[in-house]
């Protein structure tokens, strides 16, 4: 595993340990790596109403636009499970990842003992609606 792929995997399992998740009872870690070097990562937050959850990708995204004073450009991330098979993210992370990354970007997936899989977003989510459809009048 790379350097940057075993970094991004650590802060993730890191993250995941603080996760709320007292519905589904599994804890989610998610890293992302900026093209500025910073790393910011997230764990899942539940809620009894189950619309307020957010999703461990969604709070390492939000930490890094609400954190980084540059516009915020997404070089790779990593989501980590307790699951066998790793978990990718679900349609509405891959929608925000999106509005913060190429379409080439790496999206790593894992679990306890490691990377399993490594997509590109494309691939999770391709023609990905964003900004260029949205024309200023």
């Amino acid at each position: 595993m790379s350097e940057k792929k075993e970094q991004l995997h650590t802060q993730a399992c890191k993250a995941r340990n603080h996760a709320y998740s007292p519905y589904s009872h599994h804890k989610i870690g998610a890293a992302v790596l900026l093209d500025n070097g910073y790393v910011y990562s997230g764990c899942n937050v539940e809620n009894a109403s189950y619309g307020g959850t957010i999703c461990a990708e969604r709070v390492a995204v939000v930490k890094a636009v609400s954190e980084t004073q540059a516009p915020v450009k997404i070089e790779e991330i990593c989501v980590v499970s307790d699951a066998r098979d790793p978990w990718p993210p679900c349609g509405f992370c891959r929608q925000v990842i999106a509005e913060f990354a190429h379409p080439d970007v790496k999206v790593h997936v894992g679990n306890l003992e490691g990377i399993k899989k490594t997509y590109k977003l494309k691939e999770l989510l391709p023609d990905a609606f964003g900004p260029a459809f949205l024309k200023k009048y």
